[in-house]
Order: C-alpha cells, then structure tokens, then sequence
C-alpha cells in the first residue's frame, strides 16, 4: 500500500513501506509539523493577481504549511490569498504590504466567510474546513489594535491617549486637545449626541439627577464666545420657550451687563407686534423706550404770523358746544406765513423731519387745502438771519364741506433743515399754505401741526 498525505503535506507511511527510507521521511516529516507549530515565513502577494497557497506532499518550505505568515509587497488595490479546501488549522497572519490594501485570506473557491487583514496589522485565524464546498475562515478575534483598520473594541483600558482623571485627548501633533477630571462619587455628566441632516448636534447635561446646569467656564477674565467671527452668531431658545439670562440662578443679586463694541449699537427688536418690556423688583412691567421715530405737538398758540405776508393773528372760535378752537387763519388768495421754533432733544438724530397738518375751514366748500413747511438750525453764536431750507408741501388735502370739520393732512415727505442741525442749535421753522397746489375757496384755519422726528437714542444722557 502507497504512502498518503495529509493537507499540509506530512507523509503518512503504509506498513512495511519505504523500507531503508523510512527515517529520511520521519525527518522531513518532523520538520514539517515543526513548520506547523511554530514556523515563520513570508509570502510576497502583488498586483498581478491573487496568490494561491500550496504545498509538496511530503516536502517542506511550503508556505501555508507555517504557523505565521507575513505579507509583504507593494499594493495599489485589495488582493487574495488562497488556501486548499482540505487545510484545517489556525495561522498568524500579518499584513507588512505597503500601500494601504487589505490581503484577504480564503479558501482557493466557494462563499464561505474570509478574513481581511488590513495593513499593519495582525491576525489570528482558523482555517475550519467545515464544509466541503464552503469552507469558512473564522477570525479568533486576537488581532492588534491599529490606526488604519476598521475594529471594535470592548473592554479595553487605553494609556496614551487615556480617558481618566489628568488624562487627554490628544491631537495630530500630540498635544492636549480635550483634558478629562474626576469627581468623587460622580452621578452627573455629558451627552454629545448627533444629528441627521437637518437637525443640530446636541451637548447636554445628564445624569442621575432630575435637574442638571450644564456650566461653561472660561480660564481666569476670558469670555465664554459664540460663533467664528465670519457670521453674525445668534443665541436662542429650542422650540417656542423663553430665553432667561438670570444671575446665580436667579437667587441672589447681581447684575447682567450688556456692552457694545466700540461706538456700536445695543438693538432690541421684538418680532412683530411685541414690544420691548423692562420689570422691576415688584413685579411691574412697563415698556422699554426704544430709540427711533418720534412725535411733537406744535399747537397754532406756539406760532406766530410773519411780519410780511404773515397770516392773520391768533383767533379764538366759540363753537356752539364742545371746545372752542384757536386757529391761525391762512388766506386763499396768496401765500401767507407762520413761524415757530423747536429745541430737539439730544437723542435726536439731527437729520430730516416731516410733519401733519391739522385745521380746518369755517365753510362749505371741498375744496383741497396745501401745507409747506422750512427749517433752518442756528448754533450758538451764530446770526439768526439764515435763510430757511427748501420749503417740502405736503399732498392737498380736501375740505369735508361742513364748517368747522376737522382735517387732517397726509404726513408729508422729508423736510431737510439748511444750517448744520445739532442737537445743541435752535431750529426754526416756517409754515404756509401754498395756494398754487390747493384750491379751497375760504380760509384755512391751521390748529397745529404734528412734527415727526428720529431718535438714535433711548434718552438724552
């Protein structure tokens, strides 16, 4: 009967057989099976193709017929590595190929689980032989940690970097990138968890307790800092919830201080029709004063009839019931004129106004009624004899056609004032009724006039 072989090529001897030769075999024999339990050898693979491991019945050298098998060459692209489907036992597999390609160890054919080693790494595999067809590769799980392969620890202690008290993360150069401390007993922590498109990342506190703050403190007088400088950086609220800033949770004193950049602005703008609410200690609420578009009342009683094509002087009209009025009196047939002056307050913004007419007519007639006002600004030490800006008339407004109706004109456009408007300057102002844009056969009689102005500021510090 003739000698057989078993997978890694170990000769097994017939009785009586290879007479005077039977020590050389045991020989080689005995060196095989010490390849098998503890032999090294490499076996370079390359992008020619696949490489397929086999052996030499009862010779030795064979590749898989070692213990630990190291890959070496250079890899532009992932190869194989095969085995026959009768091998069954276990290898130490490295990958030492440069390029950055994992070398797959299977068996020579059929869909049974193979083992990629990815490169600078170990593994520990079982070559099972457990089917006859579709034999599997089994990973023992032993291989090294790497930086390039994609594994999974468990229960595993990490020294550099390591996550515990006085230890880092570290970044590409080695250097501190996030520092870890202890507390004793500790029940409370952070949550960082991601988000799908669409959605915000989440740093939250968490814990075993029911109420947790989540604390962000700066190093020595540096300043907690929202954004990257490159956009506006906005702080809200999750959801429809109020946004609190309080001081030690809101249970003692202190003070929130707000503070601009150089020669900024602090804006305060409630989104539509809300308004900019301030409570005291009481429990009062009350509006903030926000700077922006204001309001003065000039009655006919502050003004006064030019001296040449003045209008007629202040009149007083008892009506038959409710009040009675005081009217300066413009006449229909020529421009006629009435001054008055204003000292704005310091939060004016020192640039144009506009203005409202109100009067009336002690007539029947609909006819439309066309207001003008000027201004000029005179500071300190300057003459008072300047000459007026450009007049701005308002759009015409008619006449109800019952006497003693009140009217009240559109606002009219910017009125731009001559001089050099500061809030330090008194500023006159002069009114007509311009006759060549209106048409109301009688009087006008002017009750006053509403004269609109901007504030750049909430008061006059």
């Amino acid at each position: 009967m003739a000698s057989t072989y078993t997978g890694l090529g170990v000769e097994l001897q017939a009785t009586g057989e290879n007479a005077g030769t039977w020590g050389t075999k045991t020989n080689t024999n005995l060196q095989i099976l010490e390849q098998i339990s503890g032999g090294f050898t490499q076996q370079a693979v390359s992008d020619s193709g696949d490489t397929t491991l086999s052996v030499t019945d009862g010779g030795t050298g064979a590749t898989l017929a070692h213990r630990m098998i190291e890959f070496t060459g250079s890899l532009t692209s992932g190869r194989n590595v095969t085995i026959p489907l009768d091998v069954q036992t276990f290898y130490f597999l490295k990958n030492s190929t440069s390029g950055s390609q994992n070398v797959t160890f299977k068996y020579v054919s059929g869909s049974g689980d193979t083992v990629a080693v990815s490169p600078s790494s170990t593994a520990i595999v079982f070559a099972s032989a457990n089917d006859g067809t579709n034999p599997d590769i089994i990973d023992i799980g032993m291989g090294d940690v790497t930086l390039t392969g994609s594994q999974t620890l468990t229960n595993k202690t990490l020294t550099a970097p390591k996550f515990a008290d006085g230890g880092f993360i570290a970044d590409a150069n080695g250097n501190e990138s996030v520092v870890f401390g202890t507390t004793s007993s500790a029940v409370n922590e952070i949550k960082v968890t991601n988000a799908a498109t669409g959605n915000d990342p989440l740093i939250a506190a968490n814990g075993g307790d029911s109420n947790i703050d989540l604390a962000i403190a700066p190093k020595g007088t540096g300043e907690i800092v929202v954004g990257t400088g490159s956009a506006d950086a906005t702080i809200t609220s999750s959801g429809a919830h109020n946004l609190v800033l309080d001081t030690n949770s809101g249970t003692n004193s202190g003070t929130i201080t707000i503070t601009d950049g150089s020669n900024g602005n602090i804006v305060i703008a409630p989104n539509g029709t809300g308004v900019a609410q301030a409570v005291d200690g009481g429990d009062n609420t009350a509006a903030i004063k926000i700077a922006g578009k204001e309001t003065i009342w000039v009655p006919a009683v502050a003004m006064y009839p030019n001296t040449t094509n003045g209008c007629a002087a202040l009149a007083q009209t008892e009506l038959s019931n409710g009040p009675e009025i005081k009217t300066l009196d413009f006449d229909k047939d020529s421009d006629e004129f009435a001054q008055f002056a204003v000292a704005f307050p310091k939060s004016w913004n020192e640039g144009t106004v506009t203005f409202q007419a109100f009067f009336t007519a002690d007539s029947t007639d609909t006819g439309t009624t066309a207001w003008g006002l000027s201004g000029v600004a005179i500071a300190d030490n300057d003459s008072c004899n300047t000459a007026f800006g450009t007049q701005v008339v308002a759009t015409a407004k008619a006449h109800s056609g019952t006497a003693n109706d009140l009217d009240v004109a559109a606002e009219s456009g910017a009125v731009t004032i001559a001089g050099s408007p500061s809030t330090d300057e008194q500023v006159f102002f002069q009114i007509s009724r311009d006759v060549s844009a209106d048409d109301l056969n009688a009087d006008a009689k002017l009750l006053g006039i509403k004269l609109f102005f901007t504030t750049d500021a909430a008061n006059d510090v």
